[in-house]
């Protein structure tokens, strides 16, 4: 076998562990997954989940890894901020399930809600201080923020509420940009 057959057969198993995970820990909560569990889904040896990821907190950190991809606010004007992180979140929220996932891990675990507030603290946090008008109520701000989209997040990708379920994204857009935008931009009340 060469390095580069090897390499790809390491990558596919890499892979089929992860989304395994994936789908165990939002279906059983972080406490309930076992690393057997998982293995079997993936259909390999547990012992190759250990090689992989050491253990169960590391598979967890590697499964719900998560980039929020948010874009440059730098050029964006200011007055439209708000629909733009609106915008930028649905479409986040409808192409990846690893958030979704991590968010019904976050509602139950400690590890899972941890896992959140870093992705949300590394990521949202830059964006408040970049648009906010005192950059010492960035953490405010972005909190706000995320509990505006995460609230949005569980309603319609969750629980799957029918009013919110049904919301065309413009809707949302519409209803949500100018409190992002209000949290974000402006003066504090």
């Amino acid at each position: 076998m060469t390095e580069t057959t090897a390499a790809r057969r390491s990558d596919a198993t890499r892979a089929g562990i992860l989304a395994a995970a994936r789908e165990r820990f939002a279906a059983d909560g972080y406490e309930r997954a076992t690393i057997r569990a998982i293995a079997k889904d993936a259909r390999i040896d547990p012992s190759m989940v250990m090689r992989y990821y050491g253990n169960k907190e590391g598979l967890f950190a590697a499964a719900t890894s998560v980039d929020l991809r948010l874009p440059d606010f730098t050029p964006v004007p200011r007055e439209d901020v708000g629909r733009v992180l609106v915008t930028h979140f649905l479409t986040i929220w409808e192409g990846d399930e690893v958030l979704t996932a991590l968010l019904r891990v976050g509602i139950t675990n400690e590890a899972g809600a941890e896992r959140m507030r870093t992705i949300f603290g590394e990521q949202l946090l830059p964006v408040a201080r970049q648009v906010c008008p005192d950059p010492a109520e960035a953490p405010t701000r972005a909190a706000l923020c995320a509990a505006q989209v995460l609230g949005l997040a569980m309603t319609r990708y969750v629980l799957r509420f029918p009013p919110a379920a049904a919301l065309t994204r413009e809707e949302i857009t519409e209803w949500l940009a100018p409190t992002l935008q209000r949290y974000l931009t402006a003066e504090r009340p």
